[in-house]
């Protein structure tokens, strides 16, 4: 990425969180009652779907956050009581009550852009054969660790 590419990047990343802290308003309730926020943001816009803002929602509802507002179709701010916590330790392994990004890493999405700029279809083909395959592999190998 050239430099100009990188300090777009960052002014934009700037911008979209200068925007989050004037979207957010907490009441004094919320300030009160001993909440927790967070934010989930996508690489894309895949909250605009459906059934992925469900599964996220679900995945979410199960570590005890609630849905506040969808800022856009790739950011959703949650809240939860601060007292969930305690139970944070009696999740399966590999849930994190605290994420924050949904879907393909920042990184890996950069890399398929760059791969896409660079290869064309050639290589999104086989970034997509690659994930698939990591996606099978990696859950196969994790069951295998002895506990």
């Amino acid at each position: 990425m050239s430099s100009a590419g990188v300090i777009a990047a960052v002014a934009a990343q700037q911008q979209m969180s200068a925007e989050e802290e004037e979207m957010s308003n907490y009441s004094p309730e919320d300030l009160e009652n001993d909440w927790e926020f967070k934010i989930v943001r996508a690489n894309t816009g895949v909250f605009g779907n459906p059934q992925t803002l469900s599964q996220l929602l679900e995945e979410e509802a199960r570590v005890g956050w609630i849905m506040v507002e969808k800022f856009d179709n790739s950011r959703i701010r949650f809240k939860r009581p601060r007292g969930a916590r305690q139970k944070d330790s009696e999740l399966p392994a590999g849930v994190d009550p605290y994420r924050v990004h949904y879907g393909m890493s920042s990184m890996a999405f950069a890399l398929l852009i760059a791969a896409i700029a660079l290869f064309g279809a050639f290589a999104v083909q086989a970034i997509i054969m690659v994930t698939a395959t990591l996606v099978i592999l990696i859950p196969m190998a994790l069951l295998m660790i002895p506990r």
